[in-house]
């Protein structure tokens, strides 16, 4: 076992896959979630229980957040038995969730008082990246925090970047969020056409997944909407949640965002007849059944 400490705030579904990749690759790893049930597979495997964000903090070197929200980030953070109520100075925060960028600095520069740097490190790369610890990991703040985290990083992730300055990592998400679902509602087209003239979508999406067409949305979703598989991996109201912090961004910079405009439309609508809980192929599903037309 290594000498850091480390510690793990948030298991759901990315969390308790990249906290076990930490115990497997030999940290000592202390463990909170909200619902304590959660913890009990990391549990068995050696890690800690301790009874709040606190407790954790005060035994651990570097902290790991993974929750849903920017409210969720400060209440883990700056709430009664917070993480900033335990932490040491010269510790690390680093934040894996998908939050504001703005509120990611005003974070930094609130936990900088006590001598705590915080990164944060959004990623990719879905359920799957976080089991095989294949993510992409994209990260802002103090370089050389970075340095000091980055072997155990290399742990969770594969691609693992420092994209600049606090907030720089939550903001080249929002762009991979971008890219994401303006991908994703061009495989719901695609599908939508193929079904509607006659091409077995299948093929089709062996095809174009082949060539200039293809995409992760395309090759990895696509197939899964077909089969009707809509297990929670990542689910509609994250995706959507995400989708907001992307509009907010492209408002704060005075910029169109027509697609975006257009993937939320979809999944909105998607939601609200099927649920939010359901994964993203359910997006391609829901439009290709023919109750879901393209946005005026």
């Amino acid at each position: 076992m290594t000498t850091v400490q480390l510690g793990y705030v948030g298991l759901g579904i990315m969390g308790s896959s990249m906290a076990a990749n930490l115990l497997r690759a030999g940290f000592g790893v202390s463990v909170w979630n909200r619902t304590a049930s959660r913890a009990a597979d990391l549990v068995e495997q050696g890690a800690l229980r301790k009874t709040s964000a606190r407790e954790v903090a005060a035994a651990s070197d570097i902290v790991f957040i993974n929750v849903t929200d920017t409210p969720d980030v400060e209440a883990v953070l700056f709430g009664e038995d917070g993480i900033a109520r335990g932490i040491r100075p010269g510790s690390i925060v680093v934040d894996h969730s998908t939050i504001s960028p703005e509120s990611t600095r005003l974070f930094a520069d609130k936990l900088a008082n006590q001598g705590v740097t915080l990164l944060d490190a959004p990623v990719t790369g879905g359920d799957v990246g976080a089991k095989n610890a294949t993510l992409s990991i994209m990260v802002g703040g103090d370089r050389h925090a970075f340095d000091r985290v980055l072997p155990v990083l290399e742990k969770v992730g594969k691609t693992i970047t420092h994209v600049g300055v606090s907030g720089m990592g939550q903001l080249c998400k929002l762009c991979n969020q971008v890219a994401v679902f303006a991908n994703l509602a061009g495989a719901c087209e695609a599908i939508q056409l193929a079904r509607a003239c006659g091409l077995d979508p299948a093929t089709m999406l062996k095809v174009v997944g082949a060539g200039a067409g293809a995409s992760w949305q395309l090759i990895n979703v696509g197939p899964k909407a077909l089969s009707g598989d809509f297990a929670p991996g990542f689910t509609l109201d994250l995706s959507l949640k995400d989708l907001g912090l992307v509009a907010q961004a492209f408002e704060a910079a005075g910029i169109d965002h027509e697609t975006v405009k257009a993937a939320v439309l979809y999944m909105s609508r998607v939601r609200n007849e099927s649920g939010g809980k359901l994964a993203t192929p359910a997006m391609i599903q829901g439009v290709i059944s023919g109750r879901h037309q393209a946005p005026n």
